[in-house]
């Protein structure tokens, strides 16, 4: 397939001459008769340089060049078969017509065609479909899944999931066939990727890549019911009678992960799961055992004599001659090491043999495991073995260094001195500002648990800053100074490169060497001397060019030889406590006898120092861990007019929602099956309300399964289950299904089918205790009503105080972007303007005031409604109505956002 090089020419020089108009016009070749196949080969393969390269085709090209190629079929040359089934599928993408090959791909996938052609047919015949052909290729494709040839099942099982995205139904069909190869039980013969099967291949598919392929396939048919998921894993683990094991290492590494996240969540499965690790992490296959270990040391709670035998295991593959399983390796190691960083120690003599590693990946890894697990003995001997290792490493391998120095600088304060030598060393090298960024912040660290160190260490950051080209940092160090240095032994040292800053630098760092200046004259450890030289320097920085530096010299003279001033103004670090200052004005807002007349009032609120703010905070972060689970990272940033707080952080709920909820749990019908939705920014949570209502059953295993529709299956992702272990009589309990999104940018609404499903047991009514203690249960299920997801689950109903002069400015278009959109609305429908607005709150989930809830008049009325979308982005809606008797309700809407994308979305909700 190579070209023909001329004697001063070279591969790369033939491939950056080919021109695009060039391959166009020797594309005339497609049509000679009789066709040349070599020639015709290259051409193909220049044409798929060029697209690879970024070189687009217009439709009409693409579409010429299409046809021609479709003549080749004619010729039976296999080398240039394979190259007209690959330009068919590049070419399918921007073509027109290409259903006119249908014919001759399916004359290539029969059953009595050429082995070598059927596979790469099929694909090929599965990139062009759509979703109205597919029934009638079906019976080919299931075939095909289930052929004795590897290549030909592995080619249908890989179109397979690619066509489940378009045809889910369709696909969900062939789930007996799949399983037929994953279980080894169909006619697939081994590795017959050449041709036909023979006598040396093995005698089952579950040695080859298709047991891999199957495995994905099976997984992604059946991941909307959990418990099938965590039947396949016992299947296939081979610990069940009659069941099948997993040969091939791709799809054991598969089958691993699906066991972490179907059984890591069910504590019934625990045991089962432990006992399927520790087998695994000793398997034969490296891979099998590094994706074992990995598992294991990714769980929350793991038992000890597992992550022993984690460790075990990744100890001999610490020694392995290939860098990939060593970087493998110590990378698991590393991250075990944060959490239990005793269990890596037995490693360290091995680990510090990878500091020297060829790969400076593996011996990066090494070196940061080793400062998270090294003694206080060690400390000297790591210091001195990074010196010339960081000169030789990238940035973002520097930066992982300097971030595990820091943590070190913490655990062992006594040795100060190595780690600020060292770190003041790495900061005097060249590196970005991650790197950079990295090393200040462990000396900041270094410095607040180690007063010791306070100067020498301020001393290093003056000398950084004379020659620093980030503003940013110099802007930290700069405020970093002006809070540490005042309480020196001599302060007056670190002045003079502060003002340096004023002299030297640009705006930004200016105005924070202003405020520095002024720390160092406020503080009570200044005499008269340095508080009127301090004065002298203020008074110079009101001549500054830029008005933020003279306000702030303004502000800071004014303040600074009063002493009253300076206490509230200057040296107070005291804060409010947010969260208390936050329910203040909710209940603010939301109390039904506020007339918003009298200003809130906050000399209630108390305050507390930065410091204790800090500590605040981390323990804040901690409950919430602790609360929201698998979600903390991912804050809340929506809930429907059912949801409420239920002790979830960023929640907020009008008196409109309350009553809401209220309003539709005191229908006896709905009241057991309240469904509340909480929106995440990664992840969407339907929490189920379940009631038992039958006082002679007792239920376990309560969970409700949901199947998405209308598309959904693309955007949400099944994510986790949570069930209810038991259910008494008249006894409340909730049961969780969560799905994460697979795309933050886009909104996912749809509706769900959702079935209750629960085992049932007899009962005492007096005790709840079983008849039957040796009762196994009577399995049965619910049909529950359809749950809808839509836009307005995604808005957060919340006043916004300035949206007066929010909305004008959104409404000012000088600035060349457009952020209304004013559409307008026919409804007959509704009898009265009060109705509407009821709708209107439902269908956009925002904020309404009494005023605009409450129509005066019966003719027109206009209503505003407040909101932020994903918990950020702020939207205020203006709804102007009018009603007639013969028409109904004409509604116009006019949003404006601060996002444009958002402004369409609420227009489509109530499209």
């Amino acid at each position: 397939m190579s070209w023909k090089k001329d004697e001063d020419s070279d591969d790369l020089s033939v491939l950056l001459s080919i021109d695009k108009s060039t391959v166009l016009q020797e594309a005339r070749i497609f049509n000679e008769t009789p066709i040349r196949p070599r020639q015709c080969r290259l051409l193909l393969a220049k044409l798929m340089y060029l697209l690879q390269r970024g070189d687009s085709l217009t439709t009409t090209e693409a579409t010429g060049l299409f046809f021609s190629i479709t003549k080749l079929f004619q010729n039976k040359d296999l080398s240039l078969r394979q190259m007209v089934y690959l330009a068919i599928k590049e070419l399918s993408e921007i073509s027109e017509d290409v259903i006119m090959v249908t014919s001759s791909l399916m004359k290539d996938m029969q059953p009595k065609a050429d082995e070598m052609y059927r596979g790469k047919a099929l694909r090929a015949l599965c990139k062009i479909t759509d979703p109205s052909m597919l029934p009638g290729i079906e019976r080919f494709i299931k075939s095909a899944i289930t052929d004795k040839n590897q290549a030909i099942s592995s080619s249908a099982l890989v179109s397979s999931f690619h066509l489940y995205g378009i045809a889910r139904d369709i696909v969900r069909r062939w789930s007996s066939e799949v399983q037929e190869v994953a279980s080894g039980k169909s006619s697939t013969a081994g590795f017959s990727f050449f041709g036909s099967s023979n006598s040396s291949s093995v005698s089952s598919a579950s040695s080859g890549i298709i047991q891999y392929h199957s495995l994905g396939m099976l997984y992604l048919l059946k991941q909307g019911d959990r418990m099938s998921i965590a039947k396949i894993i016992q299947n296939f683990s081979g610990n069940t009678r009659g069941g099948s094991r997993i040969e091939n290492p791709f799809a054991h590494v598969l089958l691993i992960r699906y066991a972490v996240k179907v059984m890591g969540t069910d504590p019934s499965m625990h045991d089962s799961l432990y006992s399927l690790l520790e087998e695994w992490v000793r398997y034969r296959s490296e891979i099998v055992s590094l994706e074992a270990a990995r598992a294991i040391v990714e769980l929350e709670t793991p038992p000890v004599k597992l992550i022993t035998s984690a460790v075990s295991s990744l100890q001999s593959s610490l020694s392995s001659q290939k860098a990939v399983v060593r970087f493998s390796a110590i990378r698991t190691l590393d991250a075990l090491s944060l959490k239990k960083p005793e269990s890596v120690q037995p490693c360290n003599m091995d680990i510090e043999s990878l500091v020297s590693d060829s790969c400076r990946s593996v011996s990066t890894l090494a070196i940061t495991t080793l400062l998270k697990t090294g003694n206080e003995a060690s400390v000297d001997r790591l210091m001195k073995l990074m010196e010339g290792f960081m000169s030789e490493i990238s940035d973002e391998f520097r930066t992982i260094v300097a971030e595990a120095v820091g943590n070190l600088c913490i655990k062992f304060p006594q040795k100060h001195t190595a780690f600020l030598s060292f770190l003041s060393g790495a900061l005097r090298n060249e590196g970005g500002f991650e790197f950079k960024q990295s090393i200040v912040n462990s000396i900041f660290g270094l410095v607040k648990s180690v007063k010791e160190c306070r100067e020498s260490a301020l001393a290093h950051l003056c000398e950084f800053i004379e020659d620093c080209e980030f503003s940013r940092l110099s802007v930290q160090i700069l405020h970093f100074l002006g809070t540490e240095g005042p309480a020196t032994l001599m302060p007056s040292i670190y002045i003079r490169h502060i003002y340096n800053r004023v002299v030297l630098e640009n705006a930004q760092v200016r105005a924070a060497a202003v405020l520095s200046l002024a720390k160092f004259g406020a503080s009570p450890q200044a005499d008269g001397k340095l508080r009127s030289s301090i004065i002298v320097l203020l008074r110079r920085c009101l001549d500054d060019h830029d008005d933020e530096v003279r306000d702030r010299a303004v502000w800071a003279l004014k303040f600074i030889e009063d002493d009253s001033k300076i206490t509230r103004y200057i040296r107070d670090d005291s804060t409010y406590i947010l969260q208390n200052f936050e329910s203040k004005l909710v209940d603010y807002i939301y109390d039904p006898t506020n007339n918003f007349i009298a200003p809130v009032s906050i000399a209630s609120i108390p305050k507390i120092s930065r410091e204790q703010d800090s500590v605040a905070n981390v323990y804040i972060k901690s409950q919430i861990s602790l609360e929201t689970s698998t979600f903390a990272n991912s804050p809340k940033i929506g809930i429907d007019s059912r949801a409420h707080q239920a002790g979830t952080v960023n929640s907020h709920i009008s008196i409109n929602d309350i009553n809401a909820v209220n309003l539709l749990k005191s229908i006896p019908e709905f009241e057991p099956y309240v469904c509340y939705k909480h929106v995440y920014e990664k992840y969407v949570v339907f929490q189920f309300e379940c009631t038992n209502t039958i006082s002679e059953s007792i239920l376990e295993e309560v969970y409700v399964d949901m199947l998405s529709n209308d598309g959904l299956d693309m955007l949400l992702i099944p994510y986790n289950v949570i069930a209810i272990s038991e259910l008494v009589y008249n006894t409340p309990s909730f049961a969780y299904v969560s799905y994460q999104r697979a795309d933050n940018e886009t909104i996912a609404n749809g509706s769900f089918e959702c079935i209750l499903k629960f085992k049932s047991f007899e009962c005492d009514p007096s005790t709840s205790e079983k008849l039957d203690a040796e009762d196994t249960g009577f399995v049965d299920e619910y049909l529950l009503e359809p749950i809808e997801l839509n836009e307005a689950d995604y808005m957060l109903a919340s006043f916004i105080p300035e949206w007066k002069s929010l909305w004008n400015d959104l409404g000012d278009n000088s600035n060349g972007e457009n952020n209304e959109i004013i559409s307008s609305f026919q409804l007959p429908h509704f009898t009265d303007l009060k109705s509407c607005v009821e709708n209107l709150v439902v269908a956009l989930g925002m904020f309404a005031n009494d005023t605009s809830l409450n129509p005066t008049n019966k003719v027109a009325h206009q209503a505003v409604f407040m909101g932020l979308f994903e918990a950020k982005i702020k939207v205020i809606v203006r709804a102007r109505m009018t009603f007639d008797q013969n028409t109904g309700v004409t509604l116009e809407l006019c949003v404006r956002s601060e996002d444009p994308r958002v402004s369409n979305i609420v227009v489509s909700s109530i499209a």
